[in-house]
């Protein structure tokens, strides 16, 4: 067997590295494949001899240019996509995992056994893998935390960081607990906007497919009808014949095909660092939603900061890992810079006010927190304060969306009846 070392991209944008141990580069890519990871580089680590130096090639027979050319030509031939199409776990399958091994360690069952019962009620095919061979790892001693960092996929610093503090304390209980309680306020708070968001969402866009249903199919009989009747076309249903025109012709593919290649290139744009910091500011200053989404970032920030903390968690560790789940590059670039002042002795909401992006109540509260010692519960009553405000900001965004778009698809819809109505008062007048 050997060490291969796999670098990949995370979620928060920088590059991961991970060990991986295989007979050889395919099977270490297919491997990394089954457990979700798309790595740009995989590299077989270099042998070393026993007093530690790199061993020579030559002292090694599957270094000879036959044994590489075979091995080429094994990775090209060698491909598995049997991980490429599978769903990771979501907040909410996370949550009920540690919630239910939280129950099964707290009443005593042993670890391995818990990990064993938790997979065999997996339906997501990698998650149950990655608890199979977590269960594994740690049955040969590895620490749980240890195995879970090798399914990045899966785990994310968030869950690693609590279960090895847990681990720590030996308190894993509490600490599943902490977690399952933490992923399940994250999820309530992301549904909640989902909702309000996935109502208008939907209305529009069958609202935009039934305007196009009708200006294609249904305006071209009506205005072949009126045609024929010789009656003169009003502007407006000219407008819109001549609307028909241009849908049905290959100009609006040529149309069609250059609004998705402007979507691919945006898209492209925010996957970089300085194109997301560009996007995500512009979200922030959005009426309505901008204040929305910093409202969720400051909860979700207070409330992992907060049970992190609590949990005994490092506080340089978990300002880096709340920075990571922030949802937005400048909130998350403030955290990180907030970070590197802490480091340097500066207390932390002095950094951060320093920053200017979190709300000054949250920040009011982080300082008085800091100079009580009490700044892991300020910050969960600051979490709780902004989750409410999340909660009525729905509401009320909810009640004036709907309305909105009520009025909407009736111009859309109107528009049309208008349309092919109109030249009916034409044709009425010509026969009297």
């Amino acid at each position: 067997m050997a060490s291969f070392v796999a670098t990949y991209q995370a979620t928060s944008g920088g590059d991961r590295t991970l060990r991986i141990q295989a007979p050889d580069l395919a099977t270490a890519r297919k491997l990394l494949r089954r457990r979700g990871i798309k790595a740009t580089t995989v590299q077989m680590e270099e042998p070393t001899d026993q007093g530690g130096r790199p061993r020579k090639r030559g002292s090694n027979p599957n270094n000879t240019s036959e044994g590489q050319a075979k091995g080429g030509l094994q990775t090209m031939l060698s491909f598995d996509l049997s991980g490429a199409f599978e769903k990771a776990p979501g907040v909410r399958e996370k949550a009920v995992f540690a919630s239910k091994l939280a129950a099964l360690v707290d009443a005593g069952v042993p670890i391995v056994r818990s990990l064993d019962l938790m997979a065999s009620q997996q339906r997501l095919p990698m998650f149950k893998r990655a608890l199979l061979q977590i269960g594994l790892d740690v049955n040969q001693g590895t620490a749980m935390a240890t195995a879970m960092r090798q399914w990045p996929k899966v785990f994310d610093k968030l869950s690693i960081a609590m279960v090895e503090a847990g681990e720590a304390g030996g308190v894993l209980d509490e600490s599943l607990k902490r977690l399952a309680k933490l992923l399940e306020d994250n999820a309530r708070l992301q549904n909640q906007i989902k909702g309000a968001l996935g109502y208008p969402v939907a209305v529009l866009a069958i609202a935009i497919l039934v305007f196009l249903g009708m200006t294609i199919f249904l305006i071209p009989t009506f205005a072949g009808i009126f045609e024929d009747l010789g009656a003169e076309l009003p502007l407006f249903t000219q407008l819109m014949v001549d609307l028909s025109a241009l849908l049905r012709s290959s100009f609006s593919l040529l149309i069609a095909g250059a609004g998705l290649i402007g979507i691919w290139l945006i898209s492209r744009y925010y996957a970089t660092h300085n194109g997301r910091r560009v996007i995500d500011r512009l979200i922030l200053k959005l009426p309505l939603f901008g204040d929305l989404i910093m409202k969720t970032a400051t909860a979700q920030f207070c409330r992992i900061f907060s049970s992190l903390t609590r949990a005994g968690v490092p506080i340089l560790m978990s300002l880096e890992i709340s920075s990571e789940t922030a949802g937005n590059a400048i909130i998350s670039d403030a955290i990180l810079e907030s970070r590197n002042r802490v480091q340097e002795g500066v207390l932390l909401s002095a950094a951060l006010i320093r920053q200017k992006v979190l709300p000054d109540m949250a920040l009011s509260m982080l300082a008085i927190g800091e100079e009580t010692g009490e700044m892991d519960q300020m910050l969960s009553k600051v979490a709780d304060f902004y989750e409410d405000e999340v909660s009525a900001a729905v509401k009320a965004l909810t009640s004036m969306l709907e309305p909105a778009m009520i009025v909407v698809v009736g111009g859309i819809v109107g528009s049309i009846l208008l349309a092919m109505y109109l030249p009916m008062f034409t044709v009425f007048d010509q026969i009297n």
